[in-house]
C-alpha cells in the first residue's frame, strides 16, 4: 500500500503528524498528494482507456508490435497525441510484449566453385525505388522434419516485398517464380542491380539470366564468413519467422505455413510498419513518393 494513502486512512484516529514521522514521510508531500488526486484518478481513467486501444492494437499486429509501432499506429490511425515513453509505461504494467529480436542463425553457405559476382551496392540503400533489389531464399520449417522454402525480392529503397515464391524444392524455378512476380509488380526490372548472397543454392542465379538488363551483385565474404550486405535479406527473414512462428520451432502443416506467409507477406507490405521508413508500410512510404502501383503480385 501506498504511504501516503496509509495516513490518510489512518490520520483519524493516529494524527498525521505522527503517521509522517513514524512512515518517514514528510507532511508536505503527503499534503500535496491529498491535493492531486483529483488529477490522478483523471490519469488513472485516461491510462486505463489507451490501455485499452494498445491492447486492440497489439491485437491487431499479431501480438508483435511494441511500443514504437504502436505509438506510430495510436498517433496515425486514431488520432492519439501519445508518448512513446507513455505507451512503454502501460505496456510494462498490462504485461504486454511485443515480439523481440533473437540472435540469428546462419543458414546460407558459401559456395567456393560458384562464380563471384562483383558487389554493386557497396552496402548504400538510400537510393530511389525500383533501382536496386535483394534477393533470398530462407526455409520454412515443417513438423516432422519437413522444410519449404520461401524465395524472395525486396526493394532496397523502400522495403517492398515486389515478388516472392514457395516451394518444397530450392530449385531454379523457385527463384525464377520469385523474379516473375517481382517484374509483373513493377512491370520492369530493367536496369536495376540485383544484390544476393553467395550460397550453395546458387539464389537467384538462373533467374537472373532470365532476367535481362538486370545487373547481378552479391555479397562480399571475408575468412568465409557472410558479409553484412545482405543483412536486410537476413534481417527480413528472422522477422518473417520470428513473428509468425511466435516460439514455435515448425509449422504443423505445410498448407498452415504457406497460409501464415501469405498473410504475413500482405500485411508486412500493406500494414506492417517499418522502424527505416518513419514508422509507415513499404507501400505507404512508396505512394508518399507517388512512384508504384500498390498490388504485390505473389508467384504460384
Amino acid at each position: 500500500m501506498n504511504r501516503f494513502q496509509f495516513v490518510a486512512d489512518h490520520q483519524r484516529r493516529y494524527g498525521v503528524k505522527r503517521l509522517c514521522s513514524i512512515l518517514d514521510v514528510s507532511r508536505s508531500s503527503f499534503y500535496y498528494w491529498c491535493r492531486t488526486a483529483t488529477d490522478r484518478a483523471a490519469r488513472q481513467v485516461a491510462d486505463a482507456r489507451l490501455a485499452a486501444r494498445i491492447q486492440a492494437v497489439h491485437l491487431d499486429s499479431d501480438g508483435t508490435y511494441g511500443a514504437p509501432r504502436i505509438t506510430a499506429e495510436l498517433r496515425e490511425r486514431c488520432g492519439e497525441a501519445v508518448n512513446h515513453k507513455r505507451v512503454a509505461r502501460i505496456l510494462r504494467a498490462s504485461g504486454i510484449e511485443g515480439v523481440r529480436l533473437r540472435r540469428r542463425h546462419r543458414t546460407t553457405v558459401p559456395d567456393p566453385a560458384s562464380a563471384k559476382a562483383p558487389d554493386l551496392v557497396g552496402r548504400d540503400f538510400t537510393e530511389r525505388p525500383n533501382t536496386k533489389y535483394v534477393g533470398d531464399i530462407t526455409y520454412l520449417p515443417i513438423d516432422g522434419g519437413k522444410f519449404c522454402y520461401l524465395a524472395t525480392v525486396i526493394d532496397l529503397a523502400s522495403r517492398r516485398l515486389v515478388g516472392w515464391a514457395i516451394a518444397d524444392h530450392m530449385r531454379a524455378d523457385l527463384v525464377t517464380d520469385a523474379l516473375a512476380a517481382a517484374i509483373r509488380t513493377r512491370g520492369s526490372l530493367a536496369g536495376s542491380i540485383m544484390h544476393t548472397d553467395h550460397g550453395a543454392q546458387s539464389v537467384h542465379e538462373q533467374g537472373l539470366r532470365r532476367s535481362l538488363q538486370v545487373s547481378r551483385s552479391s555479397a562480399k565474404h571475408e575468412r568465409g564468413r557472410s558479409s553484412a550486405d545482405n543483412a536486410l535479406a537476413e534481417s527480413f527473414n528472422a522477422t518473417f519467422k520470428r513473428e509468425t512462428l511466435q516460439g514455435r520451432k515448425s509449422w504443423p502443416t505445410e498448407r498452415e505455413a504457406r497460409l501464415d506467409a501469405f498473410r504475413w507477406l500482405h500485411r508486412y507490405n500493406t500494414r506492417r510498419r517499418h522502424s527505416r521508413l518513419g514508422q509507415r508500410s513499404p507501400i505507404a512510404f512508396e505512394n508518399a513518393l507517388q512512384l508504384t502501383p500498390t498490388t504485390l503480385v505473389p508467384a504460384a
